[in-house]
């Protein structure tokens, strides 16, 4: 397994680099000058090209690109023109913040996934599996931000059970105090990842009872729950495990709209906030650091098949 992983880590590098090209293109091809945005519209033309030869935007496309990318590789990448601080600090202390938002709403979505794709799959055609079918696709079709905007009016502002916007409270901190701040924002994200991963595991499931193994175990005197948890979940899994890695890179996105909607600390809101700002710097090195953790998960996710079914080889 080690030379696959090593192998599989060698093959993350031409995507990264893709990646690093692809966000380069649309951020210095797209329209508006980073200096007259930084200076205002009252800038002399002396000064905007001072700050475009500051910058580095007065040199070609494809040397402006080498520069970076050698500097990306030699630890240093870039300062932000709107904040003044070095990005990949910044983007580390905004993304503890985005990492613990997708990470409550992955443990929701996996725990309630599984459970009603289980449930929906052992009483199959019953009223439970026909309602949790049907929530499932309800909850499947709701856009994150529509749903966010929908428990904010509804348990924050007309019932006031839940703060709708924020971290914290000013002056206040605290694991417990900011699980109050984050089901809302948690919820709303992982209704629709949650939503896959039940109908996966409901499909996965109901192909492997019907299994000869499952058969037999049972012959053998087992009980049901037994068979449920210790045969057929464990080899129904690995298709829900792959799901379950691409949607990791559904609520790294849906929570950059949900930070927005929530105003929750995070990457996404500094991401859209350097967008606004033209602050290529900090949005370069914003959407790589996050497609470097995406393809990381999606590695993790194969190796953890062969946890799960000995006999995939990786030789």
């Amino acid at each position: 397994m080690l030379k696959y992983s090593l192998k599989r880590l060698l093959a993350l590098i031409p995507v990264l680099i893709g990646v690093s090209i692809l966000v380069f293109l649309i951020l210095h091809l797209s329209p508006g000058d980073p200096a007259l945005i930084i200076l205002g519209p009252k800038a002399t033309q002396q000064s905007l090209e001072s700050l475009r030869h500051q910058l580095g935007l007065d040199l070609p496309l494809h040397t402006q690109y080498f520069q970076w990318i050698t500097n990306i590789l030699k630890g240093d990448w870039g300062r932000s023109i709107q904040l003044k601080r070095e990005v990949l600090p910044l983007v580390l202390t905004r993304f503890k913040a985005t990492a613990i938002l997708t990470l409550f709403a992955a443990f929701i979505s996996v725990t309630f996934g599984l459970l009603a794709g289980i449930v929906s799959a052992t009483k199959q055609y019953s009223f439970w599996d026909r309602l949790l079918m049907f929530i499932a696709l309800i909850g499947f079709c709701l856009p994150v931000f529509w749903l966010g905007l929908i428990m904010q009016i509804i348990f924050g502002l007309k019932l006031n059970w839940l703060p709708v916007s924020g971290m914290y409270p000013p002056g206040q901190a605290g694991a417990g105090i900011m699980l109050k701040f984050l089901i809302l924002p948690g919820i709303s994200l992982a209704v629709g990842t949650m939503a896959e991963i039940a109908r996966m595991t409901r499909s996965s499931m109901l192909e492997v009872i019907r299994q000869d193994y499952i058969r037999t175990a049972r012959a053998k005197g087992l009980s049901e729950r037994a068979v449920t948890y210790s045969h057929a979940l464990r080899n129904a899994l690995i298709p829900v495990i792959t799901v379950v890695g691409m949607q990791i890179g559904f609520l790294l996105s849906g929570a950059v709209l949900l930070e927005i909607v929530f105003s929750w600390p995070g990457i996404g809101s500094l991401m859209v906030n350097g967008i606004l700002a033209r602050d290529f710097p900090l949005v370069q090195g914003t959407i790589l650091f996050v497609a470097t953790i995406y393809v990381l998960v999606n590695l993790a996710v194969d190796l953890i098949y062969a946890f799960l079914d000995p006999r995939i080889s990786y030789n």
